[in-house]
């Protein structure tokens, strides 16, 4: 049980080498009202860029739970009932969509090419190594108002609507990265 004044958790869930997975996934979670802080705003950056050459990962978000998961899963109408499924179960499917930050690695930079590139600089920051930063909103607060939801829209025909999930259609993204295989180190 978590005292009143926790405000982090973590959830690790690695891919294991006898699943049908290849991917594991970090969960880091705070208080909202945190990402108010300018001084906490460039620290997550940070960790965030060092997270994910730590784990070699070419994609990273961050984001209020409700947005996520409105973007990640979708209830589907069965018989009886309906069933929570993914919209895309992992990066090498696309992207659900767009979220507060969107960190890209080269995978992504390479799909994106040109129109990465060529997105103004109040969306978009290069944080080196082949990363960059994708972010419609200063706060996640606005994910879900309409001007959030019409800056998403913006950034993804900018971006190529292809590359992320048909949420109106409930089609997956017809163009994905090219990802290399990772080494162990």
């Amino acid at each position: 049980m978590a005292a009143r004044t926790d405000q982090d958790f973590f959830y690790f869930s690695p891919a294991r080498p006898e699943s049908q997975r290849r991917f594991g996934r970090l969960d880091i979670f705070t208080h909202p009202k945190v990402t108010h802080k300018p001084a906490w705003r460039a620290a997550h950056i940070q960790q965030v860029t060092e997270l994910m050459r730590l784990l070699h990962s070419p994609l990273a978000f961050a984001g209020l739970a409700e947005d996520i998961e409105s973007k990640t899963q979708r209830l589907v109408p069965e018989e009886v009932g309906q069933r929570l499924d993914f919209t895309v179960r992992n990066y090498s499917e696309g992207l659900a969509g767009l979220f507060w930050r969107n960190f890209f690695g080269p995978p992504f930079v390479r799909m994106f090419g040109e129109r990465l590139a060529s997105l103004p600089a109040e969306y978009r920051q290069d944080l080196g190594n082949g990363t960059v930063l994708v972010q419609p909103y200063p706060l996640p607060s606005e994910a879900g108002t309409e001007q959030g939801n019409a800056q998403e829209r913006s950034l993804i025909e900018h971006l190529g609507p292809e590359c992320f999930y048909d949420h109106a259609r409930h089609l997956k993204p017809s163009r994905v990265p090219v990802l290399e295989p990772v080494s162990a180190s």
